[in-house]
């Protein structure tokens, strides 16, 4: 992955596929590698993943890592690989980010998929405190013992029935994960103090673009009614609900979720 000056820190990403730019954002402690497993089936688009600040190869600045500055971080690194305009995807934290981009740079999102995310704020409905420290606990664990660090994630992001249905899971996150360096510990709490912060329920209705709101009807970690909520808010979103699936609704049925995640990005209008 090559290396820009974005803003006022140095973001790594990488391009994939020809096409219409489609900005990939990812979620809480991941970098842009986790990406990877998805984008062969995000065909027709040049897809861009990067590392947020403090994951992978981009500069660890001190914290916290609010949602603002990642949201900024993203509108620099696309002025930086000259892209003046994109199609975007965020999941989870990268849902979240992907919001505030469109609000603080509306002019830059054509289109906006937010997957398994919340808008934040006193109304949001969030995961159990005692699952959020395991999540917490999950990713400082990733850089010193990895194999724990999935062990504790896979319950949190996947139904049992789906973790029994697909046990290649674990290898691809474990995979994924020694791709790029680990995932400091200070990220962990630095990306959660911003993630504590960010509310932009208040702000949805100036988002303009065409947005899907994607999520898993089993998530544990952002559960289903935030994307209740985001469509009370976005009254002109679509809303796709997964069935059966938990905050990593991907892993349920990828061919075919990916198929209606891209026919949506590739209608007019």
């Amino acid at each position: 992955m090559p290396t820009v000056k974005a803003g006022p820190i140095n973001i790594h990403y990488e391009t994939s596929g020809d096409g219409p730019p489609l900005l990939l954002i990812m979620g809480y402690g991941m970098p842009g590698t986790a990406w990877l497993p998805m984008i062969p089936f995000l065909p027709g688009f040049r897809c861009i993943c990067f590392d947020n600040r403090g994951t992978g190869e981009s500069d660890r600045p001190e914290g916290p890592y609010t949602i603002p500055d990642m949201a900024d971080d993203a509108s620099a690194l696309l002025d930086a690989i000259g892209v003046a305009r994109a199609k975007v995807y965020g999941i989870s934290m990268g849902g979240m980010i992907a919001q505030e981009l469109a609000l603080r740079h509306p002019e830059k999102v054509e289109k906006l998929v937010l997957g398994c995310t919340t808008p934040g704020g006193a109304s949001a409905k969030m995961a159990p405190p005692e699952l959020l420290e395991r999540l917490v606990g999950a990713v400082k664990l990733a850089a010193r013992e990895p194999e724990r660090s999935v062990d504790t994630l896979m319950p949190l992001l996947y139904p049992s029935d789906v973790i029994a249905a697909h046990p290649e899971i674990r290898d691809m996150i474990l995979a994924t994960m020694r791709l790029g360096p680990p995932t400091p510990p200070e990220t962990a709490d630095r990306a959660m103090a911003g993630i504590g912060g960010f509310d932009a329920l208040d702000r949805l209705d100036r988002i303009r673009c065409p947005v899907l709101i994607v999520h898993g009807d089993k998530d544990l970690l952002l559960p289903p009614e935030n994307a209740l909520l985001l469509k009370s808010r976005i009254p002109h979103a679509e809303l796709m609900m997964i069935p059966g699936a938990g905050h990593g609704y991907q892993a349920s049925d990828p061919v075919g979720i990916h198929q209606r995640i891209v026919a949506w990005l590739n209608q007019r209008g």
